[in-house]
């Protein structure tokens, strides 16, 4: 129980740090922009685009992001209801936070697990867009926290989540 808590209140450090530059104007519109990406129209629309518009390689890709990003879903929703924690800013006081913030519960992290099983399959066939990827994937993962809709962990497991499913659904198509 005690590492439990030490965890937990490391976790929160690491979350109001990260938090803590909300008031920063170019800060600001990267991780509100980015965080977008992991969205559900974005993403979606983007892989439907890649399948219609890519053929051979890029679209059987695109084709398992796009299941992977169905399938994966099932467990975040999932997870979410065996394990109902409640998002950092109903926790810490402190928190910045904008208008009308999500309230369904923070674990796993749906736009992070989204953007990993999107971004996976097409690093499984082309390993060095993992330079571009993997980066934008974190960057998204850290626009949660930074937005105060998640703990480091939410994104850490959601992120996990994605690449595996990705990953299955990569090597499951070829």
């Amino acid at each position: 129980m005690r590492i439990i808590q030490s965890f937990y209140q490391l976790e929160c450090k690491v979350f109001q740090g990260i938090n803590s530059h909300f008031d920063k104007k170019l800060i600001n519109l990267f991780f509100r922009t980015i965080t977008n990406i992991g969205g559900a129209i974005f993403i979606s629309a983007t892989t439907l685009l890649l399948i219609i518009l890519s053929s051979g390689q890029i679209r059987l890709a695109a084709t398992s992001s796009a299941l992977s990003l169905a399938l994966s879903h099932i467990p975040v929703q999932l997870v979410k209801k065996l394990f109902p924690r409640k998002r950092p800013y109903l926790q810490i006081e402190t928190t910045k936070i904008l208008p009308n913030p999500l309230k369904d519960h923070s674990f796993p992290s749906g736009h992070t697990t989204a953007v990993f099983s999107v971004i996976t399959p097409f690093i499984l066939l082309a390993p060095l867009l993992a330079i571009f990827l993997i980066p934008l994937g974190i960057c998204v993962g850290i626009s949660r926290i930074y937005l105060g809709l998640h703990y480091p962990s939410d994104v850490i497991a959601g992120g996990i989540l994605g690449a595996c499913f990705g990953s299955l659904c990569y090597y499951f198509l070829t």
